[in-house]
């Protein structure tokens, strides 16, 4: 997902296998590699794969967490800001690299995850999973997932709580798509014209598996409801959210 003057993305339908993964608990301070701080500098995302741009390497992953964590941060601190709400921003966003090394009061973190915490209020995830996706997808991936787990901090701050997981995890889908959208809209993000379609073709892809009671504890929707959430929001903004 590139912004100005950014090189060109790709947001691959390989979203597919590093997202189905994506989880949302919470986890309280822990050693682990924090993103680099982000400068007031364009940001400048990239695409993925090997293709000689460097968009494969860490120091490129490294940035684009920053980059991603910078943007969220602007972008709840303005629809904050319009609300006459004073915003604060997630405490930490922390990488880690063995299981069990962050944990959640008390609960152990896995691998191949990304979380939120809201005993200590961190996103944390597996590094080297991250990395993984990064390479296979590209820097869309760390948007959506920055995005995705920054929209649970942004529940909590706004004393959201939901009847049921699904129900939770379909508002945060909805508000990583208007937290996309938006940004673009505002010239932050700047997306191609076929980036939009690969993106809902990975989002098609990330739904519960066939049979998943939508009551069930964990439960996070369908493809088609995911990816229906991930567009109202993308489309319409934060009004399909239903936030208030």
């Amino acid at each position: 997902m590139p912004v100005p003057n950014g090189r060109r993305p790709a947001l691959l339908v390989a979203m597919v296998t590093a997202l189905v993964g994506l989880g949302c608990v919470s986890a309280p301070d822990q050693p682990g590699a924090a993103p680099p701080e982000p400068d007031e500098t364009p940001v400048t995302t990239a695409s993925a794969g090997a293709d000689a741009d460097g968009t494969d390497t860490p120091e490129e992953f490294k940035g684009d967490i920053g980059d991603a964590t910078k943007i969220a941060e602007e972008y709840w601190a303005g629809v904050f800001k319009q609300s006459g709400i004073r915003f604060e921003p997630v405490n930490r966003v922390i990488a880690y690299e063995r299981e069990g090394e962050v944990d959640c009061g008390g609960q152990p973190l896995g691998l191949n995850n990304a979380a939120y915490c809201s005993d200590g209020d961190f996103i944390a995830y597996d590094v080297n999973w991250a990395f993984a996706a990064f390479q296979q997808v590209g820097d869309a991936f760390i948007f959506y997932l920055l995005g995705h787990e920054y929209a649970h901090a942004i529940q909590l701050r706004l004393g959201i709580q939901k009847q049921f997981t699904i129900q939770q995890e379909l508002q945060a889908d909805c508000m990583a798509g208007a937290y996309i959208g938006d940004m673009e809209r505002q010239k932050r993000l700047s997306l191609q014209d076929d980036d939009t379609e690969e993106l809902a073709a990975g989002l098609e892809a990330v739904g519960d598996e066939p049979g998943q009671p939508w009551f069930a504890e964990g439960s996070h929707g369908s493809a088609k409801q995911r990816t229906q959430a991930f567009a109202n929001g993308y489309r319409d903004s934060l009004e399909p959210c239903n936030l208030s």
